[in-house]
């Protein structure tokens, strides 16, 4: 009989990954980290510098948008740390639906949670405060 009830709540539960959401930005060593995980998984198409690919709102010749920046002049800022760890575990398609391209893939299946949440802290780290506290109070309003 508890099976039933595991497994509903199971799927209505927010994973950890979603719930802690990417608080670790301010822990030096989890930021640490994700700045190494940041360049060998990110850094070729987002940029070392996380400025992103030129002309990154242009759709390309193949019909993809470049790389977007995680720096302020980017959008990563404007969306609640449910909606970043969405995305970098499931992939843009993935999110977006409806037929949309794009080469930005899932890494759900080539980080785990944990590294997920670094690499997405490290980002957030180099956020200046007011930023910062703009993403803070995007993640209050979504419930993230």
């Amino acid at each position: 009989m508890l099976r039933p009830i595991l497994a509903t709540v199971a799927i209505f539960a927010p994973s950890t990954v979603l719930a802690q959401g990417l608080l670790p930005y301010t822990d030096a060593a989890r930021v640490a980290a994700g700045a190494e995980l940041y360049a060998e998984n990110c850094a070729s198409c987002h940029g070392a510098d996380l400025q992103g690919q030129p002309n990154w709102k242009v759709r390309d010749a193949d019909g993809y948008l470049p790389a977007p920046p995680h720096d302020v002049t980017g959008h990563t800022w404007h969306h609640p740390d449910t909606q970043l760890i969405d995305i970098v575990s499931r992939g843009t398609e993935a999110i977006v639906g409806n037929g949309y391209a794009s080469r930005m893939i899932g890494y759900g299946e080539i980080l785990s949670d944990q590294e997920i949440r670094d690499v997405l802290a490290y980002i957030k780290s180099t956020w200046p405060a007011e930023v910062i506290e703009m993403h803070n109070d995007i993640n209050a309003r979504s419930g993230s």
